[in-house]
């Protein structure tokens, strides 16, 4: 399937949000993960399937003052 992340265009094999990390190397504990406009919450990446065309943006979140 074809996703669209953070802008590009990725061929991706997977199913869900964990794969898609995985595949892309991303690992962290403070990430936020949005697909089609919806915050999908961390305790869902396993189990939410990806579909294709999707438009997935992840962000890190980073502390400041």
């Amino acid at each position: 399937m074809q996703l669209q992340v953070n802008g590009d265009l990725i061929k991706f094999g997977g199913r869900t949000i964990t794969d898609l990390l995985t595949e892309l190397e991303i690992h962290g504990r403070r990430l936020a993960v949005e697909v089609n406009r919806e915050i999908i919450p961390k305790s869902a990446h396993g189990e939410f399937a990806l579909s294709d065309g999707d438009i997935v943006e992840i962000v890190h979140a980073i502390g400041g003052g």
